[in-house]
């Protein structure tokens, strides 16, 4: 099923500033939200899609991939380039405390947001990675092992993702008791509104890690090697275990998501796992047939050439094109003939020529004007 345009789903114009972005979020947020819809599964759904919505069209960076390229710029990632779409309603309230503490804390549904913002403090797994990998036509027919190289963020080594100093642990906010919500009372209402203290966390670090800064999180370089098998093409998907951002508070790492990008190649078309090339052969080659060798996509071949062959004709090599990904067959290598007719020749050989000509009672050019005069072509 394909998915529907984030503009659609927040029910804004292309053209929205972030202002009008947020409020309808907002609104689709509190008409949805779970603690408003127990146990109705199509309100989670839209909870999450409107989630994801805003994730992207809230990122000025995001926002901008997804005008030019639609979701097909955030295939197979949910960190490196950006994602939007959420597994669980957990991930949204940690990723959006801020909107939820401001909306979520009327009429008694203060406490089951509050409750799930002490998700931010749990385990749970790294974000996917996508990363874009070009290739050459011959790297997609003999299929290649290549290096990449790419930084991500990962738990600290130094403080386990606690964000604390070696030795000490972060302590339960005094202010909201862990909540990362304070809440008060106006009237009918409770009124929830993110912590000052904690800013949301529910926790204090006293004594920052002097490694991460007290963010738990520290960028690393990597650089691992994909083996990218031969017949894949422009979208082709690699998915790679384990190898994404870092988990938070031990957590599991995500995944990375290798895409593949196919260059154009000066010599070769492809058509599915067939390739299409030209080649050029002289006119006595054309009439008499005989052997030429040409560039395949891997290296040289001789071709036979059969004689009285003509303009546009193919000449086809079984089983040189593209592998077929999940299967044995390959794809065949073709070359459209062209013939070169030179504009001059020598001497003797016009002499030939109209010899040739006489014998089959044809009319040619004049004398002087080189093979096209022969066949009657204006120099």
């Amino acid at each position: 099923m394909s998915q529907r345009d984030y503009y659609e789903i927040l029910g804004v114009e292309r053209g929205a500033n972030q202002d009008v972005i947020k409020k309808a979020y907002r609104k689709l947020a509190m008409q949805f939200h779970p603690d408003k819809n127990p146990g109705n599964k199509e309100a989670e759904e839209k909870f999450k899609e409107a989630a994801g919505a805003y994730e992207i069209l809230s990122d000025p960076d995001k926002r901008a991939k997804y005008d030019r390229f639609g979701h097909q710029a955030f295939q197979g990632s949910g960190g490196f380039g950006g994602g939007g779409g959420f597994q669980d309603v957990e991930d949204i309230f940690s990723h959006f405390g801020d909107i939820f503490g401001d909306i979520f804390g009327m009429g008694g549904m203060g406490g089951g947001a509050g409750q799930r913002r002490r998700s931010h403090n749990q385990s749970r797994k790294g974000a996917d990675l996508r990363y874009i990998l070009e290739l050459s036509l011959k790297e997609v027919v003999t299929g290649i092992e290549k290096d990449i190289e790419f930084d991500c963020d990962e738990s600290c080594s130094t403080c386990k993702g606690s964000g604390a100093e070696e030795g000490t642990k972060p302590e339960t906010c005094s202010t909201c008791g862990g909540q990362g919500q304070v809440v008060r009372q106006q009237g009918f209402f409770q009124m929830a509104s993110t912590c000052p203290s904690c800013q949301g966390k529910g926790q204090m670090i006293k004594s920052k890690c002097k490694n991460c800064k007290g963010r738990g999180r520290t960028s690393k370089h990597r650089k691992i090697r994909v083996t990218v098998p031969a017949g894949v093409d422009n979208g082709t998907r690699l998915r790679v275990a384990g190898e994404g951002e870092g988990g938070y508070q031990g957590g599991h790492p995500g995944d990375l998501y290798v895409e593949m990008r196919i260059a154009d190649d000066d010599r070769f078309e492809r058509r599915e796992n067939d390739v299409i090339g030209s080649l050029s052969i002289s006119y006595l080659q054309a009439i008499l047939g005989g052997e030429v060798e040409a560039e395949t996509i891997t290296g040289k071949e001789k071709i036979n050439i059969p004689a009285g062959i003509q303009v546009g004709e193919m000449i086809r090599l079984s089983g040189q094109g593209i592998p077929q990904l999940r299967g044995s067959r390959r794809g065949d290598l073709y070359f459209e003939v062209t013939i070169d007719i030179p504009k001059k020749v020598s001497g003797d050989e016009e002499k030939l020529l109209k010899k040739i000509a006489e014998s089959k009672n044809e009319k040619i050019g004049s004398s002087g004007g080189g093979l096209g005069s022969l066949f009657g072509r204006k120099q």
